[in-house]
């Protein structure tokens, strides 16, 4: 069993982050849940997680503008991009506004659970 951890599931699509929060809950972690970008950022500021599991495609505030506000406000948080959206200047800028990772759903479990754990022992 790691260390428990907190980690915020930033995304619109409720099927989406129900489904990572369950299965990460299932992992010992602890998980928030945001449907908007302004709800995470003010979950952030609440539960100071140490990991984001962002979607980029948002109404309203959109993932890079969250990652942005996230990466200045929170600079030792990891966020990881999560979209349907295999577009290459959006991950380029993702990357450069200092997201650890980008995944392109649909995604593999294994590998989310991968890179979530090795992001884990680094904190």
């Amino acid at each position: 069993m790691v260390d428990t951890r907190k980690i915020l599931i930033i995304d619109d699509e409720e099927d989406v982050r129900l489904f990572l929060e369950d299965f990460l809950t299932e992992r010992d972690l602890i998980v928030f849940g945001a449907g908007t970008g302004e709800e995470g950022l003010q979950i952030m500021e609440k539960e100071n997680p140490d990991i984001v599991l962002l979607d980029v495609m948002m109404p309203g505030m959109d993932g890079l503008e969250v990652l942005e506000k996230v990466r200045k406000d929170y600079p030792k948080t990891h966020v990881i991009m999560i979209t349907a959206l295999n577009d290459e200047s959006r991950i380029a800028k993702a990357k450069k506004l200092g997201a650890v990772n980008y995944i392109l759903k649909p995604f593999s479990l294994g590998y989310l659970e991968t890179e979530l754990m090795g992001l884990i022992q680094k904190a």
